[in-house]
């Protein structure tokens, strides 16, 4: 699926299924919430934290889809487009960073 084709479906199920989006600070609120819930997984799963009871049903996969449907939400109500924005993206980091980690000695 390409980044396009996920905000459209996402635009669809909102429209049909979820009724309407919620507003942008609520969907902010939600993304960091998304994000926090990622963080505990990782923190436990590759970090040092140990595991809870009650984190023992999450999946990382789905933690990470979580985080990018209320990525993606918001980039459908302010009208981004996430393919160029990473497109975009990918160019200015590539444009400022050709040289700085390959001169970085601390990733040697």
């Amino acid at each position: 699926m390409k980044i396009q084709e996920a905000q459209q479906q996402v635009d669809e199920w909102i429209k049909t299924t979820g009724v309407r989006y919620f507003n942008e600070l609520t969907n902010t609120a939600i993304l960091m919430e998304e994000v926090g819930e990622l963080a505990r997984i990782m923190a436990r799963k590759y970090g040092e934290q140990s595991f809870k009871e009650s984190d023992k049903n999450y999946q990382l996969e789905d933690e990470m889809a979580d985080v990018l449907w209320v990525l993606i939400c918001l980039a459908n109500q302010t009208g981004v487009n996430l393919t160029e924005a990473l497109k975009n993206n990918i160019e200015k980091k590539t444009n400022r960073d050709s040289k700085r980690h390959k001169e970085n000695n601390k990733l040697v």
